[in-house]
């Protein structure tokens, strides 16, 4: 298991250089920080004084702060500085001017109130990439409108088909939405950096918005409705169209198989002592297996219901048909294929307990990214990025007294 933060000697990192501001709060702003931080960049986070970022409190807590924090902020330095002063967004600018990146996630005009609109900071650092994330874009008629990641879920077209059909849609279980803006957000970034390192040398503003995100992840579901007028409905756990691939209960719980694949559904079949379904021949394309798909998981889950989850993927395993079991937070942590990927990481904190997280992705084998600071408490590093762009303490200490800075 690896350890963070990593002293060994350090591997050259991709972003190493590349400074990026991030003004955004909770997941998808932060999210998209964090990726950057991972691989190198150094990202310096702006809170407000009080309180910081909300997500320090959401969820559990430990020493009075969320454990989901340690993921979310490795690889920061924590700026508290108040934006609605007016010294604050001076300071603002200031870094800024300086930065290659801003992230931000606040609903639209929000920066603009502050004096930190696109127009401004462009003037101030024509270099700057500017990755803005909100609920539905920086133009368009809603884009007004307040929009969170379970919003975005819902208009992308995602919430509508998580859910057993006639049944009330349900939730992920976690802030996919958000998850999905920032990754978006982060190849938006990395392709603005490359056209300005290439091309000039001028930033330009990439616009995120939380619906579109999802949308541009839902496969087929536009191109079936405008060709055929085919409204994708739920499916619970199996996926429509694409057959054999659902869930199916065991004696001990439940596994998901995916036998969808022509050859694979045939081993599949002989694995569960169904020759006659291996050899039909209207089943030996996906077409045919989809017109017949209730006899097939039928067929499937009278066989995995008379076993315990290990005996059936040790049996479908042996004949290389794709099955797994459905992971709990305990389950990763007790398996050995996390490990030896290094996707459980041992994260020494600010207050001096470790705890795991999850590891760096994705994998590079040249410049691989790594954990090189645990989450930083609030205002950790006001004063030393202030230094930074020539501020001396004196000043310092008079703004944090009128309440600018901590």
């Amino acid at each position: 298991m690896n350890s963070a933060p990593d002293t060994a000697a350090p591997a050259p990192l991709p972003l190493a250089g590349v400074r990026v501001i991030a003004m955004g709060q909770l997941i998808a702003g932060p999210f998209a920080g964090k990726t950057l931080g991972d691989v190198g960049a150094d990202v310096i986070k702006i809170e407000p004084p009080e309180g910081g970022d909300p997500l320090r409190g959401w969820r559990l807590l430990k020493d009075g702060t969320s454990v989901w924090w340690q993921v979310s902020s490795r690889n920061k330095r924590s700026v508290a500085l108040d934006l609605r002063q007016p010294e604050g967004q001076e300071l603002a600018r200031r870094l800024v001017s300086e930065a290659d990146v801003l992230i931000e996630n606040f609903r639209p005009g929000t920066l603009e109130g502050w004096g930190l609109g696109w127009e401004v900071l462009h003037a101030l650092n024509p270099r700057l990439v500017m990755l803005r994330i909100s609920g539905y874009g920086q133009t368009g008629p809603y884009r007004d409108l307040p929009g969170f990641g379970v919003i975005g879920e819902a208009m992308g077209g995602l919430r509508h088909l998580t859910a057993e059909p006639g049944r009330v849609p349900v939730r992920v279980g976690v802030s996919i939405g958000d998850t999905l803006a920032a990754l978006h957000g982060v190849i938006g970034v990395l392709t603005a950096l490359r056209h300005r390192d290439v091309n000039g040398g001028e930033g330009q503003v990439v616009d995120v918005a939380l619906h579109e995100a999802v949308f541009n992840c839902m496969e087929s579901l536009l191109p079936e409705y405008s060709a055929f007028g085919a409204v994708r409905e739920p499916g619970g756990s199996a996926l429509p169209g694409i057959a054999p691939s659902n869930a199916y209960q065991c004696t001990d719980g439940w596994v998901l198989v995916a036998g969808n694949g022509d050859s694979i559904y045939r081993r599949l079949m002989r694995a569960i002592g169904r020759d006659d379904l291996a050899a039909a021949p209207d089943l030996q394309s996906n077409a045919g297996r989809v017109a017949r798909v209730a006899e097939i998981d039928a067929a499937i889950g009278a066989w995995t219901a008379a076993r315990r989850v290990s005996d059936v993927l040790e049996a479908l395993g042996a004949q290389r048909v794709p099955a797994g079991k459905v992971y709990t937070a305990k389950d990763i942590a007790e398996d050995p294929h996390y490990r030896a990927r290094e996707m459980i990481v041992e994260q020494r904190t600010k207050h001096g307990w470790s705890v795991e997280v999850p590891g760096v992705v994705p994998k590079l084998c040249t410049t691989p990214g790594r954990i090189r600071s645990a989450a930083p408490d609030l205002g950790d590093d006001t004063a030393a990025v202030l230094r930074e762009l020539g501020v001396d303490d004196a000043t310092v200490a008079a703004w944090r007294a009128k309440g600018v800075a901590r």
